[in-house]
């Protein structure tokens, strides 16, 4: 039976040692589905998730993830990548959609409105914030809107470091969305950092221009994966009502 999302949430733990035991391809791609659902900045989408369960190309990633228990024993990986790189794609399609989305004869007033305004957002805004030249522009974009911001607020974020930032961002929610969708299903995760990223990308084929977010473990929990029990900072540390 499929586990409520507090229950969910509860039993996920980054399991470090999986049994011996295959779990179903076509689940764990429901879960990457439930993935591409989570909130993304701007609609853009800017991640791509590669999805291992090949046992050559486990050993190879295995070794990329530096001999991790959590990669060598897991029955398949996840690679979330992330590609801010396709930002342009990413603002075609979303024209294309608003397109079609207002495809249809006397639109009204608030209708047109709303296709005008999303339509300047993604020719002009994005566009404005993702373009850069060596990091020049993203330099000069940020001095220019902290000197606007004396004045009143504004968005401050818009160096080349601080999209990166946002990129990675929405690809950790979308990572969030599939092990918690993992967790529902009784499938147990481990998000792992401590990385190769560029064998990485060798061993998958991956552009340079991409960035890899994490590799996920999956599988089922062997007795000995959970070290320990959970430890958290107490939430009144952490918690604060305003």
């Amino acid at each position: 039976m499929e586990k409520t999302v507090s229950e969910a949430i509860a039993y996920r733990r980054s399991c470090r040692v999986y049994k011996k035991e295959p779990i179903s391809t076509e689940k764990v791609k429901q879960c990457l589905q439930n993935a591409v659902l989570a909130p993304t900045s701007s609609n853009l989408q800017l991640w791509e998730f590669y999805h291992i369960s090949d046992k050559e190309i486990l050993k190879k990633m295995t070794k990329a993830c530096l001999y991790q228990n959590a990669a060598k024993s897991a029955q398949q990986l996840i690679v979330v990548v992330v590609r801010k790189d396709l930002w342009r794609k990413r603002v075609k399609a979303n024209l294309n959609y608003i397109d079609q989305t207002y495809n249809k004869p006397n639109l009204s007033k608030r209708e047109q409105n709303r296709k005008n305004m999303a339509t300047n957002y993604y020719k002009k805004i994005i566009p404005f914030a993702y373009f850069e030249f060596l990091g020049i522009l993203g330099i000069l974009k940020y001095v220019v809107f902290q000197i606007v911001g004396l004045f009143g607020p504004i968005y401050r974020q818009v160096r080349k470091s601080d999209m990166r930032i946002v990129a990675h961002k929405t690809a950790g929610l979308a990572a969030q969305n599939f092990m918690i969708s993992m967790a529902a299903i009784g499938y147990d995760t481990c998000p792992m950092e401590g990385t190769d990223t560029l064998r990485i990308k060798q061993i998958l084929n991956i552009p340079r221009s991409a960035e890899i977010n994490m590799v996920i473990g999956c599988g089922i929990r062997d007795e000995k994966g959970i070290y320990g029990s959970r430890f958290r900072i107490p939430f009144e540390e952490v918690y604060h009502y305003v």
